[in-house]
């Protein structure tokens, strides 16, 4: 039986791994430790086959992202798997011309960020975190200067109708009987309605939506994607939620237009850097709820994120195709890596 390495620093997300590796001895997981010297990281990655690699930027140290350099330099990898959906630190286009497959784990954490911008919403809206705050400071407080309005029956716009996204849509169309417009560029027609949404432009979702769900990859076409313009084209009684990645959406742009009431609020999951500072201006208005990139991070969805990354990697470990392949073009040049390596 071929032995695959697998080089991951410190820690896999859930401790659930203790109890599935062993279910698989042909898997070989290498610790790595970021206080260790270069040189003893460099010699577990070089001798690795697949690489579990951070995908938040502020959480992996640039020399080690899975980019032309490392993968020169590792000439054993037949994959990068991430440990979330996201592939921040991945150069995608890279990894594709080495011949080295690249995998996340899309829609194995779907349940706890769905259920996070559905909180979120909900939040906002009833005014809940602005009332908790004010009943902490002020005594007698009157019910009725902070009264919110109800969700149900809303338009909600969802950007990025992947697994997550369809998963925000179909709590949103039950739960709520909400009207949901997506736009996705990367799904057909079909799909929309498959998962409780009407296609529609960028701008049609923009004027026509209570509620802005952002659930896209961050990418060379969704940076900066949503700027002063795109908050201008806003209700100003809507809610911008975003559970995606920070640089999505502008965040100073997104200040100034919370300071002209042109929108009623938001809800910040991601930042761009990570953690925001805390003289950050987003940070100063009652009406944004914050979290620090923690929608993902609950006991379950870390637990599933772990077991589907074992998966994954067995099955590349076994010469065949991995399920959640964002690089199928690169599957022939792997195979004829995985020969070298194991005959």
């Amino acid at each position: 039986m071929n032995t695959t390495n697998i080089a991951y620093f410190e820690h896999w997300p859930h401790p659930i791994a203790a109890e599935l590796l062993p279910q698989h001895p042909n898997l070989n997981a290498i610790t790595m430790q970021f206080d260790a010297p270069d040189a003893s990281n460099w010699e577990v990655l070089e001798k690795a086959h697949v690489y579990q690699a951070r995908s938040t930027r502020s959480e992996l140290p640039e020399q080690f992202w899975p980019a032309a350099p490392l993968l020169a330099r590792c000439q054993n990898l037949l994959a990068i798997s991430t440990n979330g959906s996201g592939t921040d630190t991945v150069d995608l286009d890279a990894c594709t011309a080495a011949g080295v497959l690249v995998v996340n784990q899309a829609g194995g954490n779907k349940q706890a960020v769905a259920e996070h911008a559905i909180g979120m919403m909900l939040c906002l809206s009833k005014r809940i975190i602005q009332v908790d705050r004010a009943m902490r400071r002020v005594e007698n407080l009157k019910r009725e200067e902070y009264m919110g309005n109800d969700a149900h029956g809303k338009t909600l716009g969802v950007i990025g109708l992947g697994q997550v996204g369809a998963h925000v849509a179909k709590l949103a169309g039950g739960l709520l009987n909400m009207r949901v417009l997506a736009l996705d560029p990367f799904i057909d027609d079909a799909a929309f309605a498959e998962r409780g949404a009407q296609k529609v432009d960028l701008d049609t979702l923009l004027a026509e939506s209570d509620f802005i769900s952002v659930h896209c990859p961050r990418n060379k076409s969704s940076e900066q994607l949503l700027g002063a313009s795109a908050f201008k084209k806003m209700k100003n009684s809507a809610y911008f939620i975003t559970t995606a990645r920070g640089g999505i959406h502008d965040e100073m742009a997104l200040a100034k237009a919370l300071s002209a009431g042109e929108l009623a609020g938001a809800g910040l999951d991601v930042w761009d850097p990570e953690p925001p500072a805390l003289d950050h201006p987003l940070l100063q208005f009652e009406n944004v709820l914050i979290s620090p990139h923690t929608a993902g991070v609950t006991h379950e969805s870390r637990a599933n994120v772990v077991r589907v990354t074992i998966e994954q990697i067995n099955t590349i470990a076994q010469g065949q195709k991995p399920p959640r392949l964002l690089n199928p073009q690169a599957w022939d040049a792997c195979q004829a890596r995985y020969r070298r390596l194991f005959g």
